[in-house]
């Protein structure tokens, strides 16, 4: 509400004047998570936290400023590549729970040193996001609160745009991974690539996301249960509400390279495969309360529709005892 918007002013003006910025509040950017409907601690933030965070700037390392913005994150996320011309972009990220498209709680700040044009640096962003940060699901919960901004301090030239957009690519796709590996009482990162969909990327899209939220299959991958009927169920329920008369004849599905479905039939061939199956979601998986991840592995589920002209990956979480945990004591 007005109180809200007044606070976050507040803030932003003594940014602007610890800083000395000629255009005072309104060139600084907020942003910010938390308990929605819960006041900001306006005159702490103002009189005490901006001063001794304005003092405490360094030009060293994002790490600690990575660090600064975890709530229930159990590490920090940076990403970063170098372009052939020494120009870098470097991004940062915070989000753990609550994350589904778009966005939602999570902050996302990428900083170059690139020379490049605003609107094409904007225009680059907007669609790098919408195959990234907008293609993740932790939860299916969205927020009030989301962000990614990029600055550019326009100080190397570089080569090639085409490069510099591979670059930014590169950070977005990591960044987006890493908060969904980072994920609450994530045990288990799903990729779900979907192809030759008989609709658009943005419906591909809403399939993966849908496959990934469901509870069942959720708790299956959770359990290294390779319950095929769990993820063709979620298949068949979001064509039969969403995409109705849409063909599903085709339809190829595949857990960990190895097909499940074909021709209209599960493709299952007793204890070996089913051990097979396992075997792969075991390998994916991590301890959903360890500081940092073991491994950067997925569990690979592919669904193939065989006529389409839409495609799309999403990356989702499991659903663990963990979960339950932090979010059921969130508030305590």
């Amino acid at each position: 509400g007005g109180d809200g918007v007044a606070d976050s002013e507040r803030v932003c003006e003594s940014v602007a004047l610890a800083l000395n910025l000629s255009g005072g509040g309104k060139h600084v950017l907020p942003s910010s998570t938390g308990i929605i409907g819960w006041r900001l601690p306006v005159e702490e933030l103002a009189n005490d936290i901006v001063p001794r965070a304005i003092e405490n700037m360094q030009g060293d390392s994002a790490l600690k400023a990575a660090s600064a913005i975890m709530t229930t994150d159990r590490y920090p996320k940076v990403r970063s590549r170098t372009l052939p011309s020494g120009a870098k972009i470097v991004g940062i990220a915070k989000g753990a729970g609550m994350i589904e498209p778009n966005m939602a709680t999570m902050l996302g700040y990428i900083m170059t040193d690139a020379v490049i044009e605003k609107s094409k640096l904007q225009n680059m962003l907007s669609e790098i996001v919408s195959y990234t940060f907008n293609s993740i699901s932790i939860d299916g919960d969205e927020s009030t609160s989301d962000t990614v901004a990029i600055v550019a301090s326009n100080k190397i030239q570089i080569d090639s745009e085409d490069d510099f957009r591979g670059a930014l690519e590169d950070v977005c796709r990591g960044l987006a991974a890493d908060i969904v590996r980072n994920g609450e009482g994530t045990g288990h990162v799903m990729r779900v690539r979907i192809d030759n969909f008989p609709g658009s990327n943005d419906e591909a899209v809403r399939l993966g996301r849908h496959i990934v939220n469901s509870p069942l299959f959720k708790c299956a991958i959770s359990g290294n249960d390779p319950n095929t009927g769990r993820l063709a169920g979620a298949v068949g329920s979001f064509m039969g509400k969403f995409m109705d008369g849409k063909s599903v004849q085709d339809v190829v599905m595949k857990l960990g390279g190895r097909t499940i479905f074909a021709n209209k039939k599960f493709v299952l061939e007793g204890d070996e495969v089913e051990k097979e199956l396992s075997d792969h979601i075991r390998n994916a998986q991590f301890d959903e309360n360890e500081e940092f991840p073991s491994h950067q592995k997925y569990v690979e589920i592919n669904v193939d529709f065989g006529a389409g002209d839409g495609s799309a990956t999403v990356l989702g979480s499991d659903l663990t005892d963990e979960y339950i945990a932090v979010n059921a004591d969130y508030r305590s």
